[in-house]
């Protein structure tokens, strides 16, 4: 039926040209977009996990400009602790050199000095916008990435890096808790064979060797000291002859720090060595017997008998138990004067025991000379004091809560000058190389890290923007085609309706 109120036909292409318009007009915008999802009525779920994708984006960039920042920061401190690495060993050149005696020790010293003038200038200036890596103890937070969960939170991840204090500031003593129970200070300066006689002083240490036992002339006996070995043939049967004979050929050999005197058959052999411990060993191819007496310990009359002679020097000895934290302060006190090292992050018992040593040795005391060993049996790290002059107090304490002390602390005051300071100089120094080695390792490995992670974000950014891409970028070459496609329904779609607009025409024609 036709009719000329209702054209179906023509509504049929007119609604055809419009879906076609449609299409038409998203498919240009997504040629001058170059998107297929470019607002959220395009497709609204795409649109949001764009959208936070490219805020992704935005804050992965941030992160790398940061990464960058502490990457050149790091690799300053890491340049200046290499540096300083060098100088130092330029320095221990000048102090091994100072070793011996017929240099001039005084035009070393300068040398010294100036080296570690320039050290400290080196320290000074290894900072990067500001931040020095190479003074104080505080940590530095690096931002390195931003870590999305399941639900949706973002939180922050940071690359922390350790300062290594290569200062030589002397540090800021405790306040806090009580740390006396983790040091102990034994005296050793003045010690009889029986035990007593403790004092911090330039005393011997005595070993009492009594002679007993059947005696026949001709027979040898060996007093072995320090490594060293002293004989006497005895020419008659007495024990006071045979103690007096090995009085005298000790006395003869000129072992180093030893002496012996003699009371009847009782022989007394006095140390002072400073920090090595002197073993006495007896043996002989006759009857005669050594009891043999030192700190206070007896070993039994015997033939062949064994005995040790404590070094001379006092000790503090460290706990092998308790931890060592940031600001834990330990002192040392030397005829009422104190000298203080406080640790810092990372440190051990080791650590405090070096850096005590170089407080003291930097303070060149008169007469007095460090040590630091551990002991074998028990692991304790010990600090061992020497006084080579009158007697004096050696206390020890300790508490928590001190501003570290700088890790070169004592680099500024050795002293090539003397036989005590050059002694205390090639000590301490080797010391100085290790503290400085671990910085620059410590900084280095940081940096390897830091680049690890800027060459994660980069690669991680660039796949962000790829996944963005293939979630709301437009398929140009599909595009395209589609354009074409749509020009040619249009056209047709205007023909169609221009064909149904003319069916009323046809109508008008039955009534002429």
């Amino acid at each position: 039926m036709s009719s000329i109120l209702t054209n179906n036909s023509a509504m049929v292409a007119l609604q055809t040209l419009k879906s076609i318009n449609n299409d038409l007009s998203k498919t240009q915008s997504m040629i001058s977009t170059g998107k297929d999802v470019a607002s959220a009525k395009d497709n609204s779920a795409v649109w949001a996990i764009s959208k936070v994708m490219e805020s992704d984006v935005k804050g992965f960039k941030a992160i790398s400009e940061s990464l960058s920042l502490g990457e050149s920061s790091v690799a300053v401190a890491r340049n200046g602790a290499e540096t300083v690495t060098d100088l130092l060993n330029n320095m221990k050149e000048k102090i091994v050199a100072a070793q011996g005696e017929n240099v001039d020790r005084t035009k070393l010293q300068s040398d010294v000095k100036a080296i570690s003038d320039q050290i400290a200038s080196v320290v000074g200036a290894a900072q990067f916008n500001g931040l020095n890596m190479l003074s104080g103890t505080q940590s530095v937070n690096i931002l390195s990435s931003l870590d999305r969960s399941s639900d949706g939170t973002v939180a922050p991840s940071n690359i922390t890096v350790d300062r290594q204090d290569l200062s030589t500031d002397a540090g800021v003593y405790g306040t806090g808790a009580t740390l006396a129970d983790n040091v102990t200070t034994t005296l050793g300066g003045n010690l009889a064979a029986d035990g007593t006689g403790d004092a911090f002083s330039n005393g011997a240490n005595i070993l009492e060797a009594t002679v007993a036992g059947t005696i026949v002339a001709g027979q040898t006996y060996n007093f072995q000291i320090a490594g060293e070995t002293v004989s006497f043939t005895t020419t008659t049967t007495a024990t006071d002859d045979l103690a007096a004979g090995l009085t005298a050929a000790i006395n003869a050999a000129g072992i180093e720090d030893i002496t012996a005197d003699v009371t009847a058959s009782v022989i007394s052999i006095s140390s002072t060595s400073k920090f090595d411990d002197v073993q006495v060993n007896t043996s002989g191819n006759g009857a005669a017997t050594f009891a043999l007496q030192a700190n206070g310990v007896t070993a039994a009359a015997a033939t062949t008998n064994t005995q040790t002679i404590n070094a001379r020097a006092s000790e503090l000895a460290f706990s092998t138990t308790a931890g060592v934290s940031e600001g834990d302060s330990y002192r040392a006190s030397i005829g009422g004067v104190s000298y203080d090292y406080i640790a810092g992050p990372n440190e051990t018992f080791e650590d405090v025991a070096r850096g005590l040593k170089t407080v003291i040795d930097g303070a060149g005391i008169e007469n007095i000379s460090t040590r630091v060993t551990q002991d074998e049996a028990t692991g304790a790290w010990i600090l061992q004091i020497d006084n080579d002059g009158a007697a004096q107090t050696l206390t020890d304490d300790g508490a928590a809560g001190g501003t570290a002390t700088g890790g070169l602390v004592g680099l500024d005051k050795l002293d090539v000058t003397t036989d005590e300071g050059v002694a205390a100089a090639l000590a301490n120094i080797e010391t100085y190389i290790d503290t400085t080695i671990d910085a620059a390792a410590s900084f280095g490995s940081s940096q390897g890290r830091i680049e690890t992670q800027s060459d994660f974000i980069s690669k991680l950014t660039d796949s962000l923007r790829s996944g963005i891409g293939a979630l709301v970028d437009a398929d140009m070459e599909e595009t395209s085609a589609r354009l074409q496609a749509l020009q040619v329904q249009q056209q047709l779609g205007v023909q169609s309706l221009s064909i149904a607009n003319q069916a009323p025409q046809t109508i008008l024609s039955l009534f002429r």
